[in-house]
């Protein structure tokens, strides 16, 4: 028997599902594929009608929030600018003065913590050429009542310790313009030690300016702690002089 065009044209699926019922015989149930494609269609009407729609800022809130975040901007630049994890460390002092420590952002940005020890520098060289030396400097927390915030480096007295022995006190100082001539005059150097000429008649009794210039990594412990490790070029063994501040 010839088939018709109809039969021709439309395929038919075969589909199994449960009769309800106490019967368990299953019944197929044929769907032609012109129906199968109409369903997909409504249900894709359907999840389309159901996608909510893109909800846009008013103006006024946006302007707002572009006020803000100008003003944020402008904060930020005015903030003086503050240590990151990798500083220069300049040691400096004349051969028979006490030692300086400055940490600089950058070369030739302005010392971020200057500090005078009551250390010799002569007695600090014959420290670091025996070994590695450690120096920790140490302040006391405030009462909770009386407490302020200070940033650690803006303490103005520290008790100061070199490879575990009490070494007196160290005073935070501001540069002036001898610490700033100094600095500036060590700006090309990336790393070293030495004598700086023509500071030696400068020096009168004190004898000549003596520096040493390196990279340090920072590390932030906390609020109340933070650590200052010299950067071998090598990069291998412990570093040969070492930093701490801590607030107890």
């Amino acid at each position: 028997m010839a088939r018709t065009s109809q039969d021709s044209s439309s395929k038919w699926h075969f589909h199994w599902t449960k009769k309800v019922g106490n019967e368990d015989d299953e019944v197929p149930i044929f769907k032609s594929s012109n129906t199968i494609e109409e369903e997909k269609k409504e249900n894709v009407k359907s999840h389309v009608g159901m996608s909510t729609p893109k909800k846009k800022l008013p103006a006024v809130a946006v302007a707002r929030l572009r006020s803000v975040l100008a003003a944020l901007g402008k904060n930020r630049s005015s903030l003086p600018l503050g240590l990151g994890s990798r500083v220069v460390g300049t040691l400096f002092g004349y051969r028979r003065g006490h030692v300086h420590f400055a940490f600089q952002k950058d070369p030739d940005s302005p010392p971020a913590f200057l500090i005078e020890l009551a250390t010799p520098i002569s007695g600090l060289v014959r420290e670091m050429a025996s070994g590695l030396v450690r120096i920790a400097l140490e302040c006391d927390k405030e009462k909770e009542e009386e407490k302020k915030a200070v940033r650690l480096q803006e303490e103005p007295m520290w008790r100061t310790y070199c490879n575990g022995k009490k070494c007196g006190f160290a005073t935070r100082k501001e540069c002036g313009p001898k610490e700033w001539k100094l600095m500036k005059a060590v700006e090309p150097i990336s790393m070293g030690a030495g004598v700086l000429p023509g500071c030696a008649t400068e020096a009168g009794a004190d004898g000549e300016l003596m520096y040493m210039r390196a990279k340090f990594e920072r590390i932030v412990g906390s609020r109340d702690s933070e650590a200052f490790y010299m950067m071998n070029p090598d990069s291998n063994g412990a570093p040969e002089l070492s930093i701490y501040l801590l607030r107890v």
